[in-house]
């Protein structure tokens, strides 16, 4: 490739790359048609190797999901909802706790001065107006609703996302074949090596680590419900989804439980404090044991860091956008770079070439 070639792809990556950031606002809802396309294709193809047409078979896949997406809100929503007014009663108790017993402790502890603490202000504020917390969802409501335009906007991208998801999902084996096609004769192999290790990595993470999240979510809130506590359901969905960085959900749901424990039950509470430590120990034991081992294995290769990295990092340069593209690029880049280090390990830069002494090879 001459260098004017090569500038001239260049130039087009960079168009390419400003043309995309331009579009990131209408991004989302393609993007998440694109996840639905990705993680619903294997099932049609096992429906398709039934005898199912491709058609009927995405069909179906888009009604289960649909029915089982309406079952969870039917569900689950209104659960959430007092869940959240609970919590937000509970917040002014729980800053009068560490501005009664928590902060003074802490204060003895470090010798910090007394007025260094100050709550006053906000447990004023959030307990001013208690008959005001069954209002929370209509004032989400109308922040929601407060332009017009906006929520048009909205109703149409969700409406979107099934209709794009559905036509990407019926041609998704096309568009694969002749993506494939337009790729250099000379590079076909290697783009298509590279391309099916991201793949493995992403399929790994994406279908086996979301179903980690949503049964390890279903395991911790059932058993925080079963021992009685007011937010169980909310504390439990809370660490299934932090399970996706690992141990991450056992952390934030065993402390957010005992806190939760301790001030509906009291400190002298034994039985829910064991329930709460029991219920998160299985759910550890299910995920070692049974789930991630079952539905994930070895193959993700994305370290935790990474994944909080790529996140957060998505979160910051696209927002939104950013969030759902993480993952996917963060798995691509880390199998470019696996290669990047073979090919470093074997150039001469590196000064070794496979005996290990850095010297070269002996000739013949």
């Amino acid at each position: 490739m001459t260098d004017s070639r090569r500038w001239l792809w260049l130039v087009a990556l960079l168009g390419g790359g400003w043309l995309l950031y331009l579009l990131t606002p209408i991004l989302p809802p393609f993007l998440v048609a694109m996840l639905l396309a990705y993680l619903g294709d294997p099932l049609v193809d096992r429906l398709e190797r039934r005898g199912l047409s491709r058609t009927w078979g995405v069909t179906l896949v888009f009604v289960l999901f649909a029915l089982t997406v309406l079952l969870l809100l039917l569900i689950l929503l209104p659960m959430l909802g007092r869940q959240l007014v609970r919590l937000y009663e509970l917040i002014p108790h729980m800053l009068e706790w560490l501005q009664v017993t928590g902060l003074p402790w802490v204060q003895m502890q470090l010798g910090v001065d007394g007025d260094f603490w100050r709550f006053e202000r906000i447990r004023t504020a959030l307990s001013s107006n208690p008959e005001r917390t069954g209002d929370l969802l209509g004032l989400l409501a109308s922040q929601v609703t407060h332009s017009s335009l906006a929520l048009l906007g909205f109703v149409g991208n969700l409406l979107l996302v099934p209709v794009v998801g559905f036509y990407l999902m019926r041609d998704w084996d096309v568009l694969m074949l002749r993506l494939r096609n337009l790729l250099p004769r000379r590079q076909e192999g290697l783009v298509l090596r590279l391309a099916g290790e991201c793949h493995e990595v992403l399929g790994a993470f994406m279908r086996g680590q979301l179903l980690v999240m949503l049964a390890l979510g279903a395991v911790y809130a059932s058993g925080l419900m079963l021992i009685g506590l007011e937010l169980g359901l909310l504390i439990g969905l809370l660490a299934g989804l932090a399970s996706i960085v690992p141990y991450m959900g056992f952390i934030v749901g065993i402390g957010a439980a005992l806190i939760a424990v301790v001030f509906q039950f009291g400190g002298d509470a034994l039985y829910p404090l064991v329930g709460v430590v029991v219920v998160f120990s299985i759910g550890q034991m299910l995920e070692g044991m049974l789930l991630t081992p079952l539905l994930v294995g070895d193959r993700i290769g994305l370290h935790p860091v990474a994944v909080i990295f790529a996140v957060l990092a998505g979160a910051q340069l696209f927002g939104f956008v950013g969030i759902l593209l993480a993952l996917p690029v963060a798995a691509v880049i880390m199998v470019l770079l696996r290669h990047v280090h073979d090919l470093y390990k074997l150039s001469d830069l590196y000064g070794e070439n496979g005996n290990g002494s850095g010297e070269p090879p002996k000739q013949a």
